[in-house]
Parts: structure tokens; sequence; C-alpha cells
């Protein structure tokens, strides 16, 4: 059987609005092994992991393991948690099993302290190979180049969606999801983001927003780029339809950096033909595409 990532590049699946929704990251440092579902696995009593779950989706805060390229054991050490939100000082702090990240929790209950100067880039890697073989036979590698230059940024991560886009590498607190990347071009790719000069060939999109949205976005970044990650914002929008049905329209007001006139993009929903989307997946399934027919 055929990777799901081969395949999906041999069909050339669009990357495009593919990025899952998020406004917080909460990382949880664990060596692994990591479970189908890292997180109910991470060894956290029942209970706190209930409050902790509850806590993250109340606050669109997604919750990943992470570890150290080359599986490095923390036995010997203590554990981190950071909370990393866009626009926000990065809250971290210390956990255990039996203390069931509690400091993790109370932060989640909280509002991070705004950032008062740049900060500090997190940059994770999916290599998550028991949800997914591509996660793992593809992300190792280009965590171990990231490594190479951003020795203290970089995280292996548990699952963070789009397994046939693998490897998949997001930049925090940014919460850009790019996809399809080999070791060179991630380390080029993200050289260009940390540096403001977002390359959109191989960008998915950007977490904060919905995927239509999403599309928009990167269509400027492509058109009036390069720019960086903070560049363009939504201002508006509208739909035609049920949104993401097939044949909906999703009209976007745009503010982009350098532009004079605000910019509008008309973005449309199709239904792409069944295939399979993940290597675990035991029937085809349908994804939607949105393709941007007009940017002015």
């Amino acid at each position: 059987m055929i990777r799901c990532s081969v395949a999906a590049g041999v069909r050339d699946d669009p990357y495009v609005g593919t990025a899952p929704p998020a406004q917080r990251w909460l990382l949880l440092e664990h060596p692994g092994p990591w479970r189908i579902d890292a997180v109910a696995g991470s060894g956290i009593e029942p209970k706190p992991l209930a409050a902790l779950l509850a806590a993250a989706t109340g606050s669109r805060t997604r919750i990943l393991l992470v570890r150290r390229p080359g599986r490095r054991t923390t036995a010997d050490r203590v554990r981190r948690w950071l909370l990393v939100a866009p626009g926000a000082s990065t809250v971290s702090g210390t956990w255990s099993a039996e203390d069931g990240a509690s400091g993790a929790l109370q932060a989640l209950a909280g509002r991070p302290p705004a950032a008062t100067g740049p900060v500090e880039p997190v940059i994770l890697v999916c290599a998550h190979g028991v949800h997914d073989a591509c996660c793992a036979i593809t992300g190792r590698p280009v965590a171990a180049a990231l490594a190479q230059r951003w020795l203290e940024q970089v995280w292996e991560c548990s699952h963070v969606g789009g397994d046939r886009f693998a490897p998949n590498v997001v930049l925090l607190p940014d919460g850009f999801y790019y996809g399809g990347l080999d070791p060179a071009t991630a380390v080029a790719t993200v050289a260009e983001h940390l540096a403001g000069r977002v390359v959109t060939t191989n960008l998915r999109g950007m977490a904060r927003l919905p995927p239509a949205l999403q599309a928009a976005a990167v269509a400027a970044l492509d058109r009036f780029g390069p720019l960086p990650a903070d560049a363009v914002a939504v201002t508006g929008s509208r739909h035609e339809g049920r949104y993401g049905a097939p044949g909906s329209r999703t009209y976007v007001d745009l503010q982009v950096a350098g532009v004079t006139d605000a910019v509008q993009a008309e973005v449309v929903a199709r239904t792409r033909a069944p295939a399979q989307l993940t290597c675990r997946a035991l029937r085809e399934t349908t994804a939607t595409e949105y393709q941007v027919e007009r940017l002015g």
C-alpha cells in the first residue's frame, strides 16, 4: 500500500486552507512512547486530565506532547510545559504525571501576559509515527535538520492534523502550518519565515483563521509578498451558501501591509474525489478544497 503522503503528492493535493484551528498551544514535554491518543496516554491521572482537556477546549487551546529530536530521555530531568499564543509572552513551568500538570492548568485558566517584545519562536515537527507512519518516516529527518540550526527552538510533536501533508512543520507563536517539506526545504522555509519573508509554496495556512480565510490570506501573501507573518489581517467576511459546502463562496476583506487599498478575495469551496487521506484509514473519504478565484 502506498503511503498517504506519497499518494497526496501524486494527486497534488492542495495545502492551502488545511491548518487545524487553534488560538493557543499547550506543549507537554514527554519522551514517549506516544499512544495514538498521545495526550490520553501521557500518564496524567483521569480526573486532572479531564480538567486539563476541558480548560483547553474552553480556551481553544491545542495540547501536544513534545520531545527533543533524537528521543533524548527526560528520565534524569524535570519535564517542561509551555503555553504559547500569538501576541503573548510564552508561559512555562514543569510537570509530572503525579501533579497532573497543575501549573499548566492554572495557566490555561488565566490570560497569558502580553508580549512586550519579540517572542522566542517554537518550531514543531510532527513525528507521531504510531498515529501515522508518514509522520515519523518524513518528520524525524526534518526535525533533525532543523535542530542543527535552531537547537533550543525545535521539538518533535504529536499529531497536528493533515497526515497526508507530512512532514508537517508548525511555527509558533504565529500558528503557521507548512507541509510537504524535506530537510533542505524545511530549513530554507523556516529561515525565511523567521526573517519576515513568508514562503507560500508549502504553506498550509494559519491556525487562527477558518479554512476559507486561510486561503485568502495565503493568496495575499503570495501576491504581495514576500511579507512577514503578521502582514495580512482579515477585516471582514461574508458567505454565500452553507459554509464549506460544495460551490459555496466566501468573500474575504483583507488589509495588507504596504498596500494602500483594501483587498478582497473570493474563495470557492469544492469537494475533491474520494481518496485515502491517512495511512491508517480503512476507506476513502473526501476533502474540501478552497480555491481563490479572485483577488483584488
